[in-house]
């Protein structure tokens, strides 16, 4: 199926009517919304599986919800939805299917694509996963001196590291004693070289994470890891201490590695939507296969919530309607996402990646320039971290910030006190957001009048606030499918690609030149080739000067 075409949503009277209702609401007060509509904390919230939203802290009322639900309808957003669920291939520059979906699907659905069930497929390597996992586990993997391994460093950058690497967080109560993963990705060498400090190359195991085995960060770290361990334990170590996570065999294979303990994932499967596949292999070692097929539940849960609630009563719809509204009628542009939860100190990071990537577009699918702001800056660390850094200008700053609040009604800890006082301060701060404190309430606390201004907060910042009964595999699963499809809803808005970041790139071709350049012996050349300049002359400059200092 192909995405709409021209005229857009964004030229749509829908879009004009969800102006007006702008213009009417900019000036509101969530005081008097919230006076006006007694029930309003239980109208304005919904659950999907084990999430329950609250977005009732919003400066909209149910008229501008019911205009923005057209967007919706008139974006073909149930159509595009079911083009992505029956594997249609719409990633339309890259010509390729969009199927996350099926890296969760149960093992007896079918999803035909070009003739092949891939939901067989992925089970395959699912058991395949399951089987090395069990290994290393128990003991039975063993090292090239016969000791078993104690850590496993993922090798990956991108949507091969920051999958993992918040979900092996995520997922601190559930991995198994005496067996830690580390995660390397940063080009820059401190990043591998303190991810092997202190370690025995003996009890060492990496998984080097790249779908083509040829992506220059990931092969640079893997190739100096790779020298780290034959220095220790000779070349003939490698096939004990190295597996991948790819589908380039040959250089695989090139690179020392037992194909045997090659792992597949598939051109369907995009980088910051993969791991719940294949690479998530180090997750799946650290908590076991049940725990992560548990996730792959909660993952499949959402997806069918998704699939089939009414869009008034669909989650990830909702939240990325309320996304357009703020980014695209408010002007809004950053999000924050705070979760109240240690463990998910990485996720917003994640979701940087998810949202960032996908729809930091300006060219819609049709090849013309979108005439609307599309995907926002996400940020945003754990509470009570954050409350003691950028709060502030949440609260009293003058820009307008959105935000998820995520918190769960039960700790992964025996420390019922310290969780007590972590969820009133979650639920404090999203009130005090939504109505702050008048003039007289400040003077009525016997405030000095040359401090009432100072202490008074304006309030009407608006938050979505997402409680489940309790951070496990399952609940994770459903947290990150539930913003995957908030981007996939925002992306059909806008009529965007949210699966090709050809943004990337060029700055990937630069770097390879500029690389040679640096390490060069020959005065850098000023000259192209072709009779244009090889860089300005600002990065002329700088690279003489870098050379220089080297």
């Amino acid at each position: 199926m192909s995405g709409p075409t021209t005229p857009t949503v964004i030229d749509s009277p829908a879009w004009l009517e969800v102006k007006a209702h702008f213009k009417r609401l900019q000036a509101t007060d969530l005081r008097n919304l919230f006076a006006a509509d007694e029930d309003r904390g239980t109208t304005f919230a919904l659950q999907a599986v084990d999430l329950f939203a609250d977005y009732s802290k919003h400066l909209m009322d149910a008229d501008a919800l019911g205009a923005l639900l057209k967007l919706a309808e008139v974006a073909e957003l149930r159509g595009q939805i079911d083009a992505m669920f029956a594997g249609e291939r719409i990633n339309v520059t890259e010509d390729r299917s969009v199927l996350h979906v099926a890296l969760r699907m149960p093992r007896d659905a079918t999803l035909v694509v070009d003739g092949v069930n891939v939901v067989s497929d992925v089970h395959v390597v699912l058991d395949q996963m399951a089987t090395f996992s069990t290994r290393v586990r128990n003991g039975d993997w063993k090292g090239a001196t016969g000791k078993a391994i104690r850590t496993v460093i993922n090798i990956g950058i991108g949507g091969s590291d920051l999958g993992p690497a918040m979900a092996y967080d995520a997922l601190a109560a559930y991995r198994q004693e005496g067996l830690s993963c580390r995660f390397v990705s940063n080009v820059d060498g401190a990043d591998l070289w303190g991810a092997v400090a202190g370690l025995d190359p003996a009890e060492t195991l990496f998984v080097i994470s790249s779908k083509t085995f040829t992506t220059v960060e990931t092969l640079t770290n893997a190739r100096s890891a790779r020298t780290w361990l034959v220095d220790a334990l000779g070349t003939d170590a490698v096939p004990h201490h190295f597996v991948a996570v790819s589908t380039n065999t040959d250089k695989v294979a090139q690179f020392g590695i037992d194909t045997a303990n090659m792992f597949r994932f598939w051109d369907w499967v995009g980088g910051r939507y993969s791991y719940d596949s294949a690479i998530g292999l180090s997750l799946m070692i650290a908590v076991g296969p049940d725990h992560f097929r548990s996730m792959l539940e909660g993952f499949h849960a959402m997806d069918e919530h998704f699939r089939t609630a009414p869009f008034a009563h669909n989650l990830p719809v909702i939240l990325a309607l309320l996304g357009v509204w703020y980014g695209d009628f408010f002007g809004t542009q950053t999000h924050a996402v705070l979760p109240y939860s240690h463990e998910l100190g990485k996720f917003a990071a994640y979701l940087q990646q998810l949202e960032m990537e996908s729809n930091g577009k300006s060219i819609d699918r049709n090849g013309v320039g979108v005439t609307a702001q599309t995907g926002p800056v996400v940020w945003g660390t754990p509470g009570t971290n954050g409350q003691h850094a950028y709060y502030q200008l949440i609260h009293q700053g003058t820009v307008l910030i959105p935000s998820d609040f995520i918190g769960f009604a039960r700790p992964n800890h025996p420390l019922d006190v310290h969780h007590n006082l972590l969820m009133a301060n979650f639920l404090a701060q999203t009130e005090a957001l939504a109505f702050g404190k008048t003039a007289e309430e400040v003077r009525n606390e016997g405030v000095p009048e040359h401090l009432v201004a100072h202490k008074t907060f304006a309030g009407n910042h608006p938050s979505t606030t997402i409680m489940a009964p309790q951070l496990t595999p399952h609940v994770l699963g459903q947290l990150v499918a539930l913003y995957e499809h908030k981007v996939f809803t925002q992306g059909a808005i806008w009529n965007i690609n949210s699966f090709d970041q050809w943004g990337v790139e060029l700055g990937k071709v630069l770097a390879t030149r500029i690389n040679a350049e640096l390490t060069s012996t020959d005065a850098p050349s000023n000259s192209g080739g072709d009779g244009r300049a090889a860089h300005d002359s600002s990065t002329t400059a700088l690279i003489n000067r870098y050379r220089s200092m080297r």
